[in-house]
C-alpha cells in the first residue's frame, strides 16, 4: 500500500455529519467525495508528494554516498591485502564494521524520518479536507457526506459527488495560503513513498556482506 493509499486509512472518518446547515434540506441530502482523487490532483496533495519526493532523493544520494566510503575501504584492503600486516588489516575490518554500522544506523533514522513525514502531511491534509467538507456540507445543506472508499459505496450517481468543488475549493485556499511563495506542484515521477523505503532498506554495499543484515 502506497503513501497515498495510507493517507485514505488513517484517522479518516468515513461519515461526516453536518449540523447546524444554513440551509437545513427538505430531504436526507447525501454527497459522496473521492480523497484518492483530492490527494492526486489538488494542488496541497501534490505539494506533499514533491516534499516526500525530495526527502527520499536526498536520503538516498546520503546513503550512496556512504556505500560508497565502504566500497573504497573494501577495495583498499583487497589491493593491500598482501602488504599489509595483522595490525594493518585488522585495523582496516575495523574502520570497514564502524562503517557499515553508520550506514545502518544511517538509513533506519531515514526510514523513521520518512515515515514521519509522511505522518505530518497526512494529518495536516486530512485536517484540511474535514474542515473544506464541513464547510460545504454546512452551506449546501447535506445532512451527510460520505469517502467512497473508506465508506464501503457500491454505487452513487455522478450528481452525488462533490469531489471536484472541493478540489476548487481546496485549490483556492492553499494558494491564499501561500500567496507571496513560490508553490511548485509539479511532480517528478510517481507518488514514491514505498519506492523510496524499498530503495533506503536495500541501499548500501555490498548486498550480500554479513554486516548488512538489518538489525
Amino acid at each position: 500500500m502506497n503513501g497515498t493509499d495510507r493517507i485514505l486509512a488513517v484517522g479518516f472518518l468515513s461519515f461526516f455529519f453536518l449540523t447546524g446547515a444554513t440551509h437545513p434540506p427538505s430531504v436526507f441530502n447525501v454527497a459522496v467525495i473521492d480523497l484518492q482523487k483530492i490527494l492526486d490532483l489538488s494542488d496541497a496533495g501534490k505539494s506533499a508528494q514533491m516534499e516526500i519526493n525530495m526527502m527520499g532523493k536526498q536520503m538516498e544520494t546520503d546513503l550512496k554516498e556512504k556505500s560508497m566510503e565502504i566500497a573504497a575501504i573494501e577495495k583498499e584492503i583487497k589491493v593491500e591485502s598482501l602488504a599489509l600486516n595483522e595490525t594493518g588489516w585488522e585495523e582496516r575490518q575495523r574502520l570497514k564494521r564502524i562503517k557499515i554500522g553508520d550506514f545502518k544506523d544511517l538509513r533506519h533514522k531515514y526510514l523513521d524520518d520518512l515515515k514521519a513525514l509522511e505522518s505530518r502531511v497526512t494529518s495536516r491534509i486530512q485536517n484540511e479536507v474535514v474542515r473544506i467538507i464541513q464547510d460545504i456540507g454546512t452551506n449546501k445543506g447535506y445532512a451527510m457526506i460520505v469517502e467512497k472508499r473508506a465508506g464501503g459505496v457500491v454505487y452513487a450517481p455522478p450528481s452525488m459527488d462533490i469531489t471536484d468543488s472541493v478540489i476548487g475549493v481546496y485549490n483556492t485556499r492553499f494558494q491564499k495560503s501561500k500567496s507571496g511563495k513560490s508553490v511548485n506542484t509539479a511532480i517528478p515521477g510517481p507518488y514514491p513513498l514505498d519506492s523510496i523505503q524499498a530503495r533506503l532498506t536495500f541501499s548500501g554495499p555490498s548486498p550480500g556482506n554479513a554486516f548488512l543484515t538489518d538489525r
